[in-house]
């Protein structure tokens, strides 16, 4: 390699076409987040989390590297950043790139070209004023299919599951996302002790809510989705109680379904903290007991939101129409949740270093 291919710098379009190559990287990005680590030699590098509207991905900054640390720790959350860097392959790893220098974009990166809707997700419009750091979310969901139109080999493996399970065929399509679609996503800030919760919710076909409240926002589910990922893209934590176990992976394969990218990896660290924090998982005991959302209100002396209606009561209700009283029960779980939560935050995680340690 000569020192012109040393020294070549090309320009990213965006984080998903930076590949292995001899030359240098610039690329903008979206600063999602770092952790401060060591070597085995004892040495300080930092992992730093990039976002744009194509890929999140997981860069390194080495300790030869001291003013792009520092430069990062000075940068505050979600900022809008220029990265130099190149990308190597990893045998253990894959493709990485590793950052040679960053800095905030500048006004001259705009007038030069530098479009700030590559950072960010056009779905966020719509719901930006809901944007927050502790996104606490519950859904709420309905068969989406009459059963009797499916292909005859899904039908029979419907049956089949639902037999092997001892449920209806209805109930297990409201909660497989390949047979079920979802109507309400209630949306509530963790830490905002006014517990305003606001609802975006599908109505039934031919139904319109009159004078709908202002915390209610009718959406098609595909606007329903979209708006889940950007506003999740820009939280610090997404809060759910067994969101692991069925929100979650019900959001990613409906979003799949529709074609929508789920931009934030908020499954596949089951035991993490951020960007997921599961207060199921948190606070489950080992399987030791039940532990239902209405189980930890009740031993917290939080309302339960379980006194007004229960999962199963959602679909007959879709049925006849009832969206705004689903909305409402929707929105009960999520300040259960974020009651919880709260709780959580103040006697439990504020004492844990893998709560502390990662700055988002």
């Amino acid at each position: 390699m000569n020192d012109d291919q040393r020294t070549r710098v090309v320009t990213a379009a965006n984080l998903a076409a930076l590949l292995p190559a001899e030359h240098g990287w610039d690329v903008f990005a979206q600063l999602r987040s770092f952790k401060e680590l060591k070597t085995k030699d004892d040495k300080p590098f930092l992992v730093v989390e990039l976002a744009d509207v194509h890929a999140v991905l997981e860069a390194k900054i080495w300790s030869d590297r001291a003013d792009a640390m520092e430069a990062i720790k000075r940068l505050p959350p979600k900022s809008a950043i220029k990265v130099r860097g190149r990308v190597r392959d990893n045998a253990n790893y894959g493709p990485q790139l590793i950052i040679e220098a960053v800095r905030a974009v500048t006004d001259e990166d705009q007038a030069s070209g530098f479009d700030p809707a590559q950072l960010t997700d056009p779905a966020l419009a719509p719901v930006e004023d809901l944007i927050c750091g502790t996104l606490v979310v519950d859904i709420e969901t309905v068969p989406a299919l009459d059963r009797r139109e499916l292909p005859p080999t899904v039908g029979e493996a419907l049956s089949a599951y639902a037999t092997r399970k001892d449920m209806e065929p209805g109930a297990v399509m409201g909660m497989s996302p390949f047979f079920g679609r979802v109507v309400s996503l209630a949306i509530g800030d963790g830490d905002d002790e006014n517990d305003e919760v606001t609802v975006l919710a599908v109505p039934p076909d031919g139904v319109v809510v009159p004078d709908p409240p202002a915390w209610f926002r009718p959406v098609s589910e595909r606007e329903l989705l979209a708006a889940f990922w950007a506003l999740a893209s820009k939280a610090q934590t997404v809060v759910t109680f067994n969101g692991r176990g069925f929100d979650l992976p019900f959001l990613v394969t409906r979003s799949l379904i529709h074609g929508i990218p789920a931009r934030v990896d908020l499954v596949s660290q089951r035991f993490s903290l951020k960007p997921h924090l599961d207060l199921w998982e948190l606070l489950s005991q080992r399987d030791r007991g039940p532990s239902k959302l209405d189980v930890v209100c009740w031993a917290l002396g939080i309302e339960s939101p379980k006194e007004v209606m229960d999962g199963s009561m959602v679909a007959p209700a879709y049925a006849r129409g009832e969206i705004l009283k689903i909305a409402e029960y929707n929105a009960h779980d999520v300040r259960a949740t974020a009651a919880i939560y709260r709780r959580v935050r103040d006697l439990v995680l504020r004492y844990r270093g893998d709560w502390n340690a990662v700055r988002t």
